[in-house]
């Protein structure tokens, strides 16, 4: 039978083929208008990443520097090790030559030489030039035998930041990631100065990497990173290294913090936090140590002062006109304040004038300044030297330090806070505020970056003096640098003292808090001095934390360490010696162990040492240092006097002669008998009642008379 086709079946069927090559049509249409119009940019960049590769041409990082040019810090050459998996031939043999000159696990080498879907694959970061021009040589001594078993390998050159000095100035400078970023410190805080700009360069290649000698090339060149000078001197950050690590290991203290500053511009000469770490070798395989060690405590780490701070409430006291400097006042061992009794920091200073009170850094007299200053007065003082206030210096992490709002402030804290109790400073706080006591009453700026330049030498950045208060008068600050002067002297700051130098300055010992409890065994020993003393060229502030030795005051673990830095720094800086003064003599120290208190203290008298009594009792059990040690005449000696009779209450104790002895001595020395003295007349003592010798109980009160020489 035979199928004829008519007319409209025709036509039906024409309809159709027409429509399915419409629908064709247009989706090959609408495919091609996606691919050439809408997916065009992206298709292009996916192929010329299949016949171009593309090579970042990193920046060198910009370099650091000290004050007079020494390098901190600066970019060295290191090497990449990369592979390009379609070149390698053999995987497992490629992987088993490199292993042990890369230092990296076979499998792993074989794993990335195998990945044939990426065109290259880096081994190894940071090697050294040395790695680098052995793996050279192994390549080409290959490629001449003929043997293709390290086809693929490829070194790149890139930066790895280097620190010439070490473990130097740790917590200033910080560190980079390994990519060059900056992470820390200065490293970060002007990573944006440092790091410069990448460039590019751009090769046609074939399907297996390689390059085409006939391709084209593009070629866009780095912007190398800008140069960063500080303020900070390396020959005093160095002194300040050394001083540092002795108190730490000598005094074995949790840590030691050193600043060091020009008083008369707030330029940071020195900074150093310990412990730390070699920069060229950062613990980055234990992050909590490598976070705390790059802890800039100086700046971070608020604590409270203790007697140093007696520098602002003396500073503010006697601008303000409340005290005179010869004023005379009498310590009796303590005061009350609110019904709370507030002790000496050791015996009771008797009579004394407030420069002698500062020199004996007399707690009770410090309370009853704060009480004169009252809440007013006081906090607009404090205000004025930036107590409780960040610095602005141009180092990142600075914190602000505690101090009671003035609604809450209580009596009793304003009379702590005389003392530097119920007060928190950061290291760097107090020691701009001291530097304004001393330089002529300017509270500045500190800064540490002198300036920035550009990889051409173009400047972007200087650094300045700023004077941002004036928190006492020229007058004031003048009377201050003498009165530190002579703390030094004659006061508790012999242990820094410098022959031929005139020096300044003042002791503390803090307290520390142990789960939130005052600790009567662990404290904070410092030491903030100056020089010379008529004209400041540096200030610097020792701060021993937690020492672990008998005795942990300021002017036995952080004084001595402070004068050392002084005295090297006064050299380098070609300060000549303003006194005809000749060097301190040196003296051996008596075996005084076991003496009793007067005794001993008459022969430190004798070899030309000064006696200061720890505990209470009349004979001594133990000193630092022990006898025999070499000591610069005039130091002193801490007495360790049998506090037996603090428990024994009941137990009689012999009455000393005190008749020839001014109203200190004689109350000093009957007080180390645990008794009590009540005063009649001034001048030298000529009569006491109990008469010496006779047997007393603790506590009993002597009456001394005393009458002019």
């Amino acid at each position: 039978m035979r199928l004829v086709l008519t007319g409209p079946v025709i036509r039906r069927r024409l309809a159709l083929c027409m429509a399915i090559f419409f629908v064709l049509f247009s989706a090959l249409s609408t495919r091609l208008f996606y691919l050439q119009v809408i997916a065009a940019e992206s298709l292009q960049r996916r192929a010329q990443s299949q016949w171009t590769s593309e090579s970042a041409i990193q920046p060198t990082r910009g370099k650091i520097l000290d004050r007079n040019g020494a390098v901190l810090a600066q970019s060295a050459t290191a090497y990449t090790a990369s592979v390009s998996p379609r070149q390698v031939a053999d995987a497992t043999r490629f992987a088993s030559i490199l292993s042990p000159v890369l230092d990296v696990e076979a499998a792993v080498i074989q794993k990335r030489a195998s990945d044939t879907s990426r065109g290259g694959v880096t081994l190894r970061r940071q090697l050294p030039r040395e790695t680098a021009q052995q793996l050279k040589r192994m390549k080409a001594e290959y490629a001449a035998a003929g043997d293709d078993a390290l086809n693929g390998l490829y070194l790149e050159e890139e930066s790895k930041r280097y620190y010439p000095m070490g473990e130097f100035a740790t917590q200033l400078l910080g560190l980079t990631t390994i990519d060059g970023v900056g992470q820390a410190g200065l490293e970060q805080s002007l990573d944006r100065y440092l790091s410069g700009k990448a460039g590019r360069v751009l090769s046609e290649i074939d399907g297996k990497g390689r390059a085409l000698g006939y391709g084209q090339s593009e070629y866009i060149a780095a912007v190398n990173g800008g140069t960063v000078t500080l303020t900070i001197d390396a020959s005093i950050q160095s002194f300040c290294e050394q001083a540092a690590r002795e108190a730490l290991q000598v005094n074995n203290a949790k840590a030691v913090r050193v600043l060091a500053m020009d008083p008369q511009t707030g330029e940071i000469l020195a900074m150093v936090n310990k412990p730390d770490f070699d920069l060229n070798d950062p613990p980055r395989d234990d992050v909590e140590k490598l976070t705390e060690r790059l802890r800039n405590r100086t700046l971070t780490d608020a604590y409270e002062p203790g007697s140093t701070f007696k520098i602002i409430t003396a500073s503010s006291a006697l601008d303000a006109g409340l005290v005179s400097v010869n004023e005379g006042f009498y310590c009796s061992g303590s005061v009350v304040v609110e019904g709370g009794k507030i002790r000496c920091w050791g015996k009771p200073h008797g009579a004394e004038t407030f420069a002698q009170a500062l020199q004996n850094s007399c707690n009770p007299v410090f309370v009853e300044m704060g009480l004169r200053l009252g809440a007013e007065k006081f906090y607009s003082y404090l205000d004025a030297f930036g107590i409780g206030q960040r610095t602005g210096v141009d180092i990142p992490g600075e914190a602000d330090g505690i101090v009671i709002s003035k609604s809450a402030v209580k009596r009793v804290d304003i009379a702590r806070i005389g003392f530097g109790q119920s007060v928190a400073v950061t290291p760097i706080q107090l020691l701009r505020a001291v530097c304004a006591a001393i330089n002529g009453g300017n509270l500045l700026k500190p800064y540490v970056v002198k300036e920035i330049t550009d990889a051409d030498g173009a400047l972007i950045q200087r650094g300045q003096k700023e004077i941002v208060g004036h928190p006492i008068s020229e007058q004031t600050s003048a009377t201050m640098r003498k009165l530190l002067e002579d703390v030094v002297t004659l006061g508790g700051g012999k242990n820094a003292y410098i022959a031929g130098y005139h020096v300044g300055g003042k002791t503390g010992t803090a307290q520390v808090y142990v789960d939130g409890v005052v600790s009567r065994e662990t404290h904070i020993g410092s030491f903030v001095g100056f020089a010379p003393a008529n004209d400041p060229r540096i200030a610097v502030i020792l701060i021993v934390d937690e020492a672990d030795v008998p005795v942990d005051f300021g002017s036995v673990t952080a004084a001595p360490y402070a004068r050392e830095i002084l005295e090297r720094s006064l050299k380098y800086l070609n300060v000549a010696p303003d006194t005809d003064e000749p060097p301190a003599k040196q003296a051996t120290v008596p075996d005084v162990t076991g003496m009793d208190v007067d005794e001993a203290v008459h022969a430190l008298e004798d070899a030309g040492f000064s006696g200061v009594l720890d505990g209470a009792g009349g004979r001594v059990t133990g000193q630092l240092p022990a006898g025999g040690a070499e000591m610069n005449e005039g130091a002193l000696v801490m007495l360790y006097v049998d506090g037996a009779r603090d428990s024994q209450d009941d137990a009689p104790v012999t009455v000393p002669d005190v008749t020839g002895m001014p109203v200190t001595e004689a109350n000093r020395l009957l007080r180390s008998y645990g008794l009590e003295m009540t005063i009649e007349g001034s001048g030298l003592a000529v009569s006491q009642s109990p008469a010496a010798g006779e047997q007393v109980n603790p506590t009993t009160l002597v009456a001394v008379r005393f009458e002019p020489p």
